[in-house]
């Protein structure tokens, strides 16, 4: 398989003789206002442009939208993308609202789902604390988001963990599938009073310890206002913890081949 990143957590992965466009952020540089309530807002996202043509980012197979929050699915995506693509999505009220926007061919995650000779299964994961989520506002703005194993006979077992903090779900996942690609979105993202939203660096050490042989890709980093992790504190803290062999923690633009 190829991961490549892209920015944030879009990614456009070559898997099974098929490729996918993963959770499709497309404007320009600062196009959106930062995150209301979010740590550094005044930021403006996405921090950085895109490191691909449009149209090399368009040339898949399908597209997967493992949440429709701003930074997954932006409204250039929903202008630029053709209304005809095949897109996965993880409920009905996601499809919903893709459908509202004019596409046409959009396909719910079930547990399972068939596509060619991959198999998608869906996990789940938690967007926040069960703090969070006990505050009705907060979880409404936080909702639902998946993540996705990925399996064919040819190749590794890819488990895509989404946006989600460490949750047993996640770790229920890593145990039962073994996967030997795991990519995390990895940024630390914070909601002020809240805290993380998203995984850091020691979500990767737990990851590591429970699937030592795994190569882990550290993705959604350094592209919106709300991420606090760096590439380079990051690196220093798996190196530091002697796992640095297994991470690869790629820039906007470079490919891990796996």
């Amino acid at each position: 398989m190829n991961i490549t990143q892209i920015r944030n957590a879009t990614q456009r992965i070559t898997y099974g003789g098929k490729r996918f466009l993963i959770d499709p952020m497309l404007a320009e540089k600062e196009a959106y206002p930062g995150f209301a309530g979010s740590a550094r807002a005044e930021l403006r996202n996405p921090l950085t442009a895109l490191p691909v043509p449009l149209a090399t980012l368009l040339d898949v197979d399908a597209i997967i939208v493992t949440h429709t929050h701003l930074d997954h699915w932006d409204d250039a995506a929903a202008a630029l993308i053709p209304k005809s693509m095949l897109i996965f999505v993880q409920n009905e009220s996601d499809r919903d609202l893709l459908r509202e926007q004019g596409f046409s061919q959009l396909k719910v995650l079930g547990e399972t789902t068939h596509f060619g000779d991959i198999t998608l299964i869906k996990t789940d994961g938690q967007h926040g604390s069960d703090e969070a989520y006990a505050n009705a506002e907060l979880a409404a703005r936080l909702g639902d988001a998946c993540g996705l194993v990925f399996m064919h006979p040819q190749e590794k077992t890819l488990y895509l963990a989404g946006d989600t903090i460490w949750v047993s779900p996640v770790e229920t996942a890593l145990r039962q599938y073994q996967p030997d690609v795991v990519v995390l979105n990895a940024g630390w993202a914070h909601i002020i009073g809240v805290g993380a939203i998203i995984m850091g660096s020691e979500d990767l050490l737990k990851t590591h310890r429970l699937v030592p042989q795994a190569r882990i890709i550290a993705s959604h980093m350094e592209a919106v206002n709300h991420c606090l992790l760096t590439r380079a504190q990051l690196r220093e803290y798996v190196d530091a913890n002697q796992f640095g062999d297994r991470v690869s923690i790629p820039q906007d633009g470079e490919t891990v081949t796996c």
